[in-house]
């Protein structure tokens, strides 16, 4: 199990670091060198998809394997309605049933395998605790 320590460093100013030392900024809209909170959200679901997939989709393409995660809410909203992943690659030196059960394989990789997009359909409790 691994855990993400978020610290404050600044006014609006964040780091969130890891077990392995890795480190991302983190802040409000708008803040420059810095992620939301949402955009981590959108780059775990993207990250996870694009890991899980990563070599059934080289194996059979090359590299040029892009994700994206968008953030879908209304203009004002603290909730989103969706997050949808885009996966990008190029499949044309496919053929119809080459890109069919390419796109099979990593959708059920997916679907299998995505510890975070599971857990966002799951939508399972997410409790405070202070001090």
């Amino acid at each position: 199990m691994s855990n993400v320590e978020v610290r404050r460093v600044g006014q609006h100013d964040f780091v969130a670091t890891n077990d392995r030392g890795a480190s991302v900024r983190v802040g409000r809209k708008g803040a420059e060198g810095a992620f939301t909170p949402v955009e981590l959200l959108l780059a775990a679901a993207a990250g996870c998809a694009v890991v899980t997939a990563e070599t059934l989709i080289t194996r059979r393409v090359g590299e040029g394997l892009v994700a994206r995660a968008d953030d879908v809410r209304p203009e004002g909203a603290h909730e989103l309605d969706a997050v949808p992943v885009t996966l990008d690659y190029d499949v044309s030196a496919l053929d119809d049933e080459q890109r069919a059960a390419l796109e099979a394989a990593v959708r059920r990789a997916i679907d299998q395998l995505c510890t975070v997009s599971r857990t966002l359909a799951k939508a399972p409790p997410t409790p405070l605790v202070l001090p």
